[in-house]
């Protein structure tokens, strides 16, 4: 069962395809586009400009083609999302591509023109309307910029440019930036002017590729905070969206960056590399460590990848021809992306939760100031009124007021008493003095503790102006709402039809493509066997070849060594009848024991005689000799 569960939370990372049409310049070198999109079947068709016939398709998520609308893209793709965040869940949105692709217009685009404004303009606008759409709920907005240049952190809402800073992680928050500035924000019109400072603060530089290209990671994040009370008791939830704009990975061959653009240019890679790893080893299903310390980039987007966070991914890409390596780079770092699981949870009740800090602090300002405002002062005052004989008298009666009240009774009767101790002729001077000071000490108190209650109402005034109460638009919600579903009914059916259509036209695929495949391999398996039966056709007849060549040279060496035979035949006939006809019988013995056959040298050898062998043979008759010999040499033949 844990297992089961654990599944169920578990959603992987969404992955979106964005094609940009066509740069000007590219058009005026003549590049061809080698990209072709199906936006309804969410596939994408990268074409090898030198090699035809060596296609690469990708499936995704969502694809969007060269004409695609910024509001159709958010409404697709990022506005689920934002909602989740509104909930209380996390969400990252973090777009990845190639120097030049269009990654910044994503996720900016042009803020003066409506149809032009990017994916955190959008979200912008989403939060607040929700916010206004909400009845009964209290919320705090907080955003935060930061950039990684050179695997160094910047604040870019710090007026200090030059500080950098400190990673910390905790069990509750995750790993965050120390000391990074936050804003509290109310409206679309504030948060837009927090992105344009640090848009201003970003670094940014002209490279080959790019005019204004990014040389560095910037991270836009909205915290958002929501208290609802149920009964007695408040539930804040804490949604926290990062929105990434990741510098472009680069080849200094087509940037042709020196300096300190080729220095920016190699941190980006690697900091990128970094997180090409981290997304290698999530996928790995037997990785032992994901590296997350190897940058800073990928230490922030910890939770992002593979922890608490839906996450969506943004993969740029350019049409271009001459960028086809890069393009398949990125649509496969994309497609490998698709397959990290998150284990998203709403963050509910955060012990850090500054929304549970504001509201403590209001509160105990409330009853500050209500203990100094509050009844039980006693005054007088002096009232005219009609006697019972109709006569006009004046009396003095007492009454309970506030506090507030009561400085104000007590300023009056200060300022009526300085009159008329200046306006009294009989007082002395040193006396007139003193009773003055008096006064102007009791008036310089009530003066101070009436600053101190102001402050007071300032202060709170100012911590509830941060709070932004749901339903100030209470009476647009009804038709809003109606109609937002009715948008959401339409996708939701237009979303069902195209999953409906999609996932027949990939069952179909899947089909053909096995045809295709089972045709393929018995093509290819047909040609194989052809080719090894030629192949073993061809030894066969080298083989024949072979067994002719060597029956014709057996058969010539049989006739050479027969006739070798019949000299050697001939040669010892001869030989013999010289040997019987010529040498007596004795020089033949006494030659017969004188021969010894050499192993060595294959070689009959003859050895010299003693001195007694001679005396014997000289003592020997010479028929014996020769009787011996003969018998001895034909044994021996």
């Amino acid at each position: 069962m844990p297992s089961e569960s654990k599944k169920k939370s578990e959603e992987t990372v969404r992955v979106v395809v964005r094609c940009r049409p066509l740069g000007h310049k590219e058009i005026d070198q003549g590049r061809q586009s080698c990209v072709e999109v199906d936006s309804d079947r969410g596939s994408i068709e990268v074409k090898h400009p030198g090699k035809p016939g060596q296609d690469k398709q990708f499936t995704f998520d969502y694809v969007f083609g060269q004409n695609s609308a910024q509001k159709d893209l958010y409404d697709t793709v990022f506005q689920p999302l934002v909602a989740s965040v509104l909930e209380g869940y996390n969400g990252t949105i973090f777009a990845y591509g190639q120097t030049g692709t269009g990654k910044t217009y994503t996720m900016q685009g042009n803020a003066t023109v409506q149809e032009q404004k990017g994916v955190i303009p959008n979200s912008f606008q989403q939060i607040f309307e929700h916010i206004k759409q909400t009845k009964g709920i209290q919320y705090l907005v907080r955003a935060s910029y930061l950039e990684i240049y050179q695997e160094e952190i910047r604040d870019l809402l710090s007026k200090d440019s030059k500080k950098r800073y400190e990673l910390k992680e905790n069990a509750d928050s995750g790993v965050t930036v120390k000391d990074l500035s936050s804003f509290v924000v109310k409206s679309v019109k504030e948060i837009e002017h927090v992105m344009n400072v640090g848009n201003t603060n970003r670094a940014t530089a002209y490279t080959d590729m790019n005019e204004r290209s990014s040389r560095s990671h910037a991270i836009f994040i909205t915290t958002i905070e929501c208290c609802e009370t149920m009964g007695t008791e408040n539930h804040i939830r804490v949604g926290k969206l990062n929105m990434v704009d990741l510098a472009g990975s680069e080849r200094q061959s087509k940037t042709h960056a020196s300096g300190e653009r080729f220095r920016e240019a190699t941190k980006i890679n690697l900091s990128l590399s970094a997180l090409g790893n981290v997304i290698h080893a999530l996928v790995e299903d037997n990785a032992q460590h994901i590296p997350y310390r190897d940058s800073k980039l990928t230490r922030l987007l910890q939770d992002s990848l593979g922890g608490n966070s839906r996450t969506v991914m943004v993969a740029n890409i350019g049409p271009a021809d001459y960028n086809y390596d890069e393009t398949i780079t990125t649509l496969r770092y994309a497609n490998r992306a698709k397959n990290i699981k998150n284990r998203p949870k709403i963050n509910e009740d955060p012990k850090d939760a500054l929304l549970r800090q504001f509201q403590s602090e209001i509160q105990r300002l409330k009853q500050i100031l209500e203990s100094k405002t509050q009844g039980g002062h006693t005054i007088k005052k002096r009232v005219r009124r009609v006697s019972d004989n109709g006569e006009e008298e004046e009396f003095e009666e007492e009454e309970t007021v506030g506090r507030e009240e009561y400085i104000k009774e007590q300023q009056k009767q200060l300022e009526a008493e300085k009159k008329k101790i200046s306006e009294n002729q009989s007082l002395i001077a040193e006396e007139k003095q003193h009773l003055m000071g008096e006064l102007d000490y009791r008036a310089r108190q009530l003066n101070d503790e009436a600053k101190a209650r102001d402050a007071l109402k300032l202060k709170l005034q100012s911590m509830e102006s941060k709070l932004i109460n749901g339903g100030d638009v209470i009476q647009k919600t009804a038709i809003m709402e109606k109609e937002l579903q009715e948008k959401q009914r339409k996708i939701a059916e237009e979303k069902r039809k195209a999953d409906a259509m999609r996932e027949s036209l990939k069952d179909k695929e899947e089909k053909a493509k096995e045809a295709k495949d089972t045709f393929n391999n018995l093509k290819a398996d047909v040609s194989s066997k052809t080719k090894k039966l030629t192949k073993l056709f061809h030894k066969l007849q080298n083989a024949e070849q072979e067994i002719k060549d060597l029956q014709e040279t057996q058969r010539q060496e049989i006739e050479d060594l027969t006739q070798t035979l019949h000299d050697l035949q001939r040669n010892l006939v001869t030989k013999q009848l010289v040997i019987n006809n010529f040498i007596p019988p004795c020089d033949q013995e006494m030659f017969y024991k004188r021969t010894q056959w050499d192993e060595a040298s294959n070689t009959w050898r003859i050895c010299r005689y003693e001195s007694e062998e001679l005396k014997e043979m000289v003592k020997a008759p010479a028929i014996c000799h020769s009787v011996t010999t003969t018998r001895n040499l034909s044994g021996r033949n």
